[in-house]
């Protein structure tokens, strides 16, 4: 299969093609940015496809982070993606960028708790926390920094994500300390890639995944699984 990643949910614009038959991404690029997504992104497709020596209709599907994140990055990352998906006649897949964080960890040798975490600011962070074998421990949601930093009560935890650092410096006295952790502005596009290779297009439907009310809503373990993260 040849998947087409999209990520503009943070501040990143990147893309990559993975083949799961060869097991890697075949073409990428990140440009690290806050803002400007809109105008850099399909240049940035455009260079990734031809890089990778192929034509739009090669592409078995497409995958793009779906939220939480900037909701105008969320638009124009989600909008490219429906846009090629319809022109190329391909099915497109959603992926949470809290899942698209924690990916690289679950399944990991180690097994501690697995917190990701996004800074929604206003002293409040989007997160998830679950075991290191993918189960939840705590659903998907935007909250206050102190109610995730309660997480701390599942142990020692890997923290990843923009907010991991947020989470570290704050991280209660009292609490065995993180065991990693993972600071990044951005996921991974070959793990947004992987992620919306393995889910099912019916349910991970390209629709921006806020959290924030009126648009937050459970979420199901599949958002929470290596094998099957994904944006519900």
């Amino acid at each position: 299969m040849l998947v087409l990643a999209i990520d503009t949910a943070l501040d990143a614009c990147a893309a990559g093609i993975l083949d799961t038959d060869d097991g890697r991404l075949i073409a990428q690029e990140t440009l690290p940015m806050k803002r400007g997504h809109a105008e850099a992104l399909m240049p940035l497709i455009a260079r990734v496809i031809e890089s990778a020596g192929i034509g739009f209709t090669a592409l078995d599907r497409i995958a793009a982070t779906a939220g939480p994140g900037s909701f105008t990055g969320l638009r124009v990352g989600l909008s490219a993606a429906r846009g090629i998906a319809l022109a190329a006649n391909k099915p497109v897949v959603g992926v949470t960028t809290l899942a698209a964080f924690a990916a690289p960890v679950i399944g990991e040798d180690r097994k501690p708790p697995v917190i990701s975490a996004i800074d929604a600011r206003h002293d409040q962070v989007y997160f998830q926390a679950m075991n290191g074998d993918g189960d939840a421990l705590i659903q998907p949601r935007v909250a206050p920094v102190a109610e995730a930093l309660a997480a701390s009560r599942f142990g020692a935890p890997h923290l990843v994500g923009n907010a991991a650092r947020l989470l570290a410096d704050r991280w209660p006295a009292h609490a065995p300390p993180p065991v990693a952790v993972d600071q990044q502005a951005a996921p991974d596009i070959a793990w947004v890639a992987w992620l919306g290779a393995a889910v099912s297009p019916d349910a991970a439907p390209p629709r921006p995944y806020y959290l924030r009310a009126p648009d937050a809503r459970p979420a199901g373990d599949s958002l929470l699984k290596p094998r099957a993260l994904a944006a519900s």
